[in-house]
């Protein structure tokens, strides 16, 4: 199975097409309130309207009430919806009634929530580290026995460290941010592209 490569923390057009052409399967954009990556749904349109159909569009959201997510997807024309936080099921649910999902979770999540996703029509998981977009790696090996099958894998990656992050773990997509910038919210071109390229060839 070839992995799925996201790039997150999308500001610009130009970040956008410089992801995309690095060879990038998906751009998150980032409607979090509190992020340093904060990005508008217009801009996030105009973004993902620059790279064509083929690239998916993954609207970033933390806690936030049903009818923003929704609202702000809509406006943004994203593809799919990744969800932060402590949520109840039946708002994940909502959520995957209108938009594929990635449902992230914390190490600590995993024992009280990966069963429930496991065979959940439009929900996907991913695991993150406690502090998204802080750029601090899981413990890998620590996670082999509980790692959920077909999941997606966040938390520190980068160009340097993601072959071995997906050969301990074999996740379905890896996703970065902090370690593919110039500064919070620019993308480093050289970084994008080594990340992509590790990926894959891993």
């Amino acid at each position: 199975m070839t992995v799925r490569v996201k790039v997150c923390g999308t500001t610009s057009v130009h970040d956008a097409v410089l992801s995309a052409g690095a060879g990038a399967d998906a751009l998150g954009f980032i409607f979090a309130p509190v992020s340093k990556r904060l990005v508008s749904a217009q801009v996030a349109r105009e973004a993902g309207l620059s790279v064509g159909p083929s690239v998916a569009r993954i609207g970033v959201f933390l806690e936030q009430g049903l009818d923003e997510v929704l609202r702000t997807a809509e406006a943004a024309r994203v593809s799919a919806v990744q969800l932060h936080g402590p949520l109840s099921s039946l708002y994940v649910r909502q959520v995957a009634a209108y938009y594929p999902v990635l449902r992230v979770l914390r190490p600590a999540d995993l024992a009280a929530e990966a069963g429930m996703w496991r065979d959940e029509p439009g929900v996907t998981l991913m695991l993150d580290a406690p502090e998204p977009g802080g750029g601090v790696p899981l413990d890998w090996a620590a996670l082999r026995e509980v790692f959920p099958r077909g999941a997606w894998l966040a938390g520190g990656l980068g160009p340097a460290n993601v072959a071995a992050a997906m050969q301990a773990l074999s996740p379905a997509g890896v996703d970065a941010v902090s370690r593919l910038e110039a500064r919070p919210g620019v993308k480093d071109p050289a970084l994008v592209r080594d990340f992509v390229q590790a990926a894959r060839s891993s």
